[in-house]
């Protein structure tokens, strides 16, 4: 079966690609690790273990993201449910989460978390499972999104407290939180603009939801505007926000920033060394 998957999707995707795609659908399909297959190279697959590895090794012939066709992914040492009405969590985000547990060290301090644009819930679960004295609340326009959020939520043992809330609009994001202000907002807003479509893998331009993605070329920071404001009103004195940015938009990113109410505000990279993070402190 590895023979056939390198067969079909080497000239696709590249041989170690691939051999992380077979390892995740071994997993998926047989229960079994790749130390276990290595041991047993003539383990044994009956048919409908052979229609489940067609399946997916079609729809890798399509594109289709392996964490799509799986349908959950590994985050922050946590398995997400996953479908194609949320992103697929990456690695930088995982950063994203590690900057906030690393802000609050080993105080064990009683605080509100808010997630803003949470998908998965990713962000909020994570933070929530490493946060145990903290109370986190999560907000995404996509009702579909938040039912996949709440689900990972309950799967994790984790409880959040989930809004449906559109950022953009400013009235009705700052009603639903009237009775709540933040010691830490953290958020991964859609941020990708049109122009850069064009440099996109077909997997994630095909798949991934765009309302989650894109934003217009004339307007790429509006989700930074609208967080900016809300920050000024939910914020607590000396509250932070955690922003993962376009990497070509940190300069720009950052000025949105560095000015009042906002202090100590930082441009940050990620383990590639780009602009991937805005950190800011209320005053």
């Amino acid at each position: 079966m590895k023979l056939r998957f390198h067969e079909l999707l080497d000239a696709s995707y590249g041989k170690e690609e691939v051999d992380v795609f077979f390892q995740l659908a071994v997993s998926q399909v047989l229960n079994k690790n790749k130390v276990d297959i290595a041991l047993q190279p003539d383990y044994p697959i009956t048919d409908a273990e052979m229609v489940a590895f067609s399946t997916i090794i079609s729809e890798l012939k399509r594109h289709k993201p392996i964490q799509y066709i799986l349908g959950h992914t590994e985050f922050y040492g946590l398995k997400f449910k996953l479908n194609e009405h949320v992103l697929i969590p990456r690695p930088e985000t995982e950063e994203l989460v590690d900057l906030v547990l690393k802000s609050e060290g080993s105080t064990h301090r009683s605080i509100n978390v808010l997630d803003i644009g949470t998908g998965s819930g990713c962000i909020a679960i994570s933070l929530g499972k490493n946060l145990p004295y903290s109370r986190v609340y999560a907000l995404d326009v996509s009702e579909t999104a938040l039912q996949v959020a709440s689900d990972n939520a309950i799967y994790n043992h984790v409880d959040i407290e989930f809004s449906k809330a559109d950022i953009l609009n400013d009235k009705t994001s700052l009603e639903v939180f009237k009775a709540v202000q933040f010691d830490i907002i953290v958020s991964n807003p859609p941020y990708v603009r049109e122009l850069e479509k064009q440099d996109m893998q077909p997997n994630v331009l095909y798949y991934e939801p765009h309302l989650a993605l894109f934003v217009k070329d004339h307007d790429p920071l509006v989700y930074y505007k609208h967080i900016a404001t809300f920050a000024r009103q939910r914020l607590k004195p000396k509250g932070t926000l955690f922003l993962e940015i376009n990497e070509h938009l940190g300069a720009e990113t950052y000025s949105l920033f560095d000015a009042e109410p906002f202090e100590n505000v930082e441009l940050l990279k990620d383990f590639s060394g780009r602009d991937r993070f805005v950190k800011a402190t209320l005053k």
